[in-house]
């Protein structure tokens, strides 16, 4: 199988219908399935070992997706927010390339890495009248089909490798083929360099849900496009959802969005209050918190609207608390807690997740990570509850190891978290004479606050254990997220050097 049988499916059934809006042009099904067969047409001809986009969403984003699939060639978007030294040592990578740059990128690219390079317009225009001859898609199933490069923030970016069974065993495994009605559109902000970006558009066309492209997120543009396009799904990562929420409150913007029926959200930790406030912003909106990871193919577990709705203000703690996990495991995939030396542990027991199913790559170019039994470590530390809802704890790297006690950041963050001043916090470790390792807390007081490092380790005393109050606060204007949303711990521990400030 490969992963253009997405596409050639809903070309089939409704080649009419219309897949995409972008820039306020509409494509239909079977356009798209055409434009792709002209550019596997155009890829097969450049003799291109690799497809790369390097540049915002557009329609050339999907057109190239399917085209390098039906093409034989892997996928492989580039982050276009990369400088210009990082993103020709990655195309050095992918020599040669089929590259599609935005305009002001192609400037930037190094000779000779690049088999064909085109600007997404001219990419388009180079497709739309179709391919010349019916193209022969390859059946490969372990074929590679998409490669994304990870963050890079402890060395060179590693290629995670993703495979037509992978990416195929997610899709037909959770969502039903033609599900969505002929009005419903799925707003799409997340970039195409990441795996959110690749399966909503997989999942977008096998579902036959418009895809509405945004290609730079603002709140006011995000609210506008759900309301001019009336869009009834969507997903956002935390930093998006956090800055909607800030956006409607500080401007009186009308939160009202009468077509959006389900909103889902992941990509890293979603602070417990913004979930909270948009449930009472939008309460009839079906909520969903996704938990996946680039080798996973994306989601592996989902705490959906039922359970949303249920622990919204639930009067029974263990249930309430169920709103800051990530749900069950998907029906497709098998979850386990491990500890250190590998024993599978049992229900609240704090330790590594690991996951096995179709979906689950666990790869990298050159090196594999799963077991002979095909079990991927996550890295990401957490507990599966007496209920199957599974909970995250951060990173195992993250851990802070302080007397010998192992605590997990996330535990303490969320406890500041309840603090009326507090907009925003990170738990980081660093170096103790008495501990080996104590904690450190950098907080975002909220606008006109004045939360104090003396009440908020007195609001850590009386919820928690004592080693588990931060021994050092510093109070700064904001935290380092990368683009995503995902925190960065490392640059947080920057702000700590030498003998720790209060």
């Amino acid at each position: 199988m490969n992963i253009s049988l997405v596409l050639q499916m809903a070309a089939d059934t409704f080649p009419d219908r219309i897949a995409l809006t972008s820039a306020d042009v509409h494509y239909s099904y079977g356009r798209l399935s055409s434009s792709a067969q002209a550019a596997a047409e155009l890829i097969a001809r450049s003799g291109a070992s690799y497809v790369s986009y390097l540049g915002e969403s557009s329609a050339a984003t999907v057109v190239a997706l399917f085209g390098a699939a039906m093409a034989g060639v892997p996928f492989a978007p580039l982050n276009y927010r990369l400088t210009p030294a990082e993103t020709n040592r990655l195309l050095e990578r992918l020599n040669p390339v089929f590259l599609i740059a935005d305009e002001d990128k192609v400037g930037i690219v190094a000779e000779g890495v690049s088999a064909a390079l085109m600007t997404p317009a001219q990419f388009i225009e180079a497709t739309a009248q179709g391919a010349s001859a019916e193209i022969e898609v390859p059946e490969d199933p372990e074929a590679v089909a998409v490669q994304l490069f990870t963050s890079g923030t402890t060395g060179e970016p590693k290629a995670a490798l993703l495979r037509n069974q992978n990416l195929l065993g997610y899709i037909l495994g959770t969502i039903d083929f033609a599900s969505a009605d002929e009005e419903e559109a799925m707003l799409m902000s997340v970039p195409p360099y990441h795996i959110a970006g690749i399966s909503a558009i997989l999942s977008s066309i096998y579902a036959m849900r418009r895809i509405v492209q945004l290609p730079q997120f603002s709140p006011a543009e995000w609210l506008r496009h759900c309301a001019e396009q009336s869009v009834t799904n969507a997903f956002v990562v935390p930093t998006m959802l956090t800055r909607i929420i800030a956006h409607i409150d500080e401007t009186g913007a009308q939160p009202e969005l009468p077509a959006l029926r389900a909103l889902a959200f992941g990509g890293g930790k979603m602070p417990l209050p913004i979930v909270q406030r948009a449930l009472t912003l939008w309460p009839t909106v079906s909520f969903t918190n996704a938990y996946g990871l680039t080798e996973t193919s994306s989601t592996i577990a989902l705490l959906g609207p039922d359970d949303h709705r249920e622990a919204h203000n639930h009067s029974d703690p263990l249930i309430a608390r169920r709103l800051d996990s990530v749900g069950k495991p998907l029906p497709t995939v098998e979850v386990e807690i491990r500890a250190e030396d590998g024993t599978v542990l049992g229900p609240n027991e704090l330790g590594e997740v690991y996951v096995r199913g179709p979906q689950v790559s666990g790869e990298y170019q050159g090196r594999k990570l799963t077991d002979d039994d095909g079990w991927f470590p996550t890295r990401d530390s957490g507990f599966i509850d007496d209920h199957g809802f599974l909970f995250l704890a951060g990173r195992i790297d993250d851990v802070v190891v302080r007397g010998g006690e192992n605590i997990s950041p996330g535990e303490v963050e969320a406890v500041l978290r309840e603090s009326d001043g507090v907009e925003d916090v990170a738990i980081v470790g660093v170096p103790s004479v008495e501990w080996g390792e104590t904690l450190a807390a950098a907080v975002v007081r909220k606008a006109h606050a004045s939360v104090t490092k003396e009440a908020l380790q007195a609001l850590v005393r009386g919820k928690l254990r004592s080693s588990r109050v931060p021994e050092h606060i510093l109070f700064i204007e904001s935290l380092p997220y990368n683009d995503l949303g995902k925190l960065l711990r490392r640059e947080v521990k920057g702000f700590f050097p030498g003998d720790v400030p209060d």
